[in-house]
């Protein structure tokens, strides 16, 4: 078996007859404009998450602590696509095989991470709804040693294609999107990530129809408007969850498929725009997830306003002000002991454990 570990980037671009100039094209100077710009909103946008689940009291749950290592995954997308920006283009032609696979190895680690963290916060609102509870009873040991596993799936397949699973000694399985990467890699990776859709897709459908069956168990409680609104606004968070990520992962992942399956289509003329798309998802998750809580966006405005505002704030957002959220559903409950308004509590907390406690 030979292999072609010392051979350059033209050589195997060449012959997935992909494009690889040396001179910076309009073209080339867009997708490195735009990608440079969602690269800078994604690191901004996950750091503010990552400050207010530190700084917040309310925030020290589970299900925070599987949003802060979300907002950690995508903060490391940002920065593997940041590296990417400045070793793409004219900039490709001068990486040695080894540069190459650590450009797309960050890519894949990142992305990945960033799904399995998806799936992980799915299968906490199934486990904390079907027990009526608002947060998930894991302990901080079991929440570490979740996101340690998350980190470390991720990080074995992005080295996966390092380790041997590529075309170098192969050539004739290389792909057209990722010259050096083996067509059965892609779609292993691409046939993974939608099985993890669809599981995402069948746990939240589930959640969605039990939400549904107490609301309505409930509405003898209820005023009919308060249990339309319920129903309603559930609707809308399952709807934007599994919506943000079929448009922003599906193209991409039908992309991979093609490619590794049909050598004839033509896959290159939307490759960038998709990576640009899949990219995107990593700075919708922190409006999805977590500015749609109130709590979040007034600890955003904290955080913000703080070198404005200095010493004044400080008094104010120490987290001394801040209640637990059980102690506020027990207030709530001990405030009115009348079944309609406990059944709006319990309806409430429900809306906020599909939502990530949606305000």
């Amino acid at each position: 078996m030979v292999c072609y570990d010392n051979e350059s980037m033209a050589f195997f671009y060449g012959l997935s007859k992909k494009n690889l100039t040396e001179t910076w094209k309009p073209k080339d100077v867009v997708v490195v404009s735009l990608g440079l710009l969602v690269c800078a909103f994604v690191i901004f946008a996950n750091i503010l998450v990552m400050l207010a689940i530190f700084m917040n009291r309310r925030f020290h749950y589970p299900i925070y602590y599987l949003l802060g290592n979300l907002a950690a995954a995508d903060l490391f997308a940002g920065i593997s696509y940041l590296y990417l920006m400045f070793h793409t283009g004219p900039w490709t032609i001068k990486l040695s095989v080894y540069q190459w696979f650590v450009r797309q190895g960050l890519i894949d680690t990142s992305l990945t991470a960033s799904v399995i963290n998806l799936m992980a916060i799915a299968l906490e609102r199934h486990q904390t709804i079907f027990t009526m509870q608002l947060h998930s009873k894991m302990t901080n040991h079991r929440v570490v040693l979740l996101i340690v596993g998350i980190w470390l799936i991720a990080i074995v397949l992005g080295l996966v294609p390092t380790m041997g699973w590529s075309c170098v000694c192969d050539l004739q399985q290389c792909s057209n999107m990722a010259p050096l990467y083996s067509r059965s890699y892609l779609v292993f990776w691409a046939v993974l990530n939608l099985l993890t859709f669809t599981v995402m897709l069948a746990v939240y459908t589930r959640i969605f129809i039990y939400v549904r069956r107490k609301s309505h168990r409930m509405s003898q409680h209820t005023s009919q408007v308060k249990h339309k609104e319920t129903v309603v606004n559930l609707m809308k968070t399952v709807v934007m969850i599994l919506g943000c990520f079929v448009v922003c992962w599906t193209p991409g992942l039908v992309l991979l498929l093609l490619d590794g399956l049909c050598e004839s289509c033509d896959v290159l003329t939307y490759e960038k725009f998709f990576l640009v798309l899949a990219e995107c998802n990593s700075f919708m998750n922190p409006i999805i997830y977590s500015y749609r809580d109130k709590d979040m966006r007034d600890t955003f405005k904290r955080i913000l306003c703080y070198p404005c505002l200095g010493s004044q704030q400080k008094g104010e957002h120490s987290g001394v002000r801040f209640n637990t959220l059980e102690q506020e559903a027990r207030k709530a409950r001990e405030g009115d002991g009348d079944q309609t308004n406990g059944g709006q509590v319990v309806l409430k907390d429900a809306e906020n454990m599909l939502g990530s406690t949606e305000s």
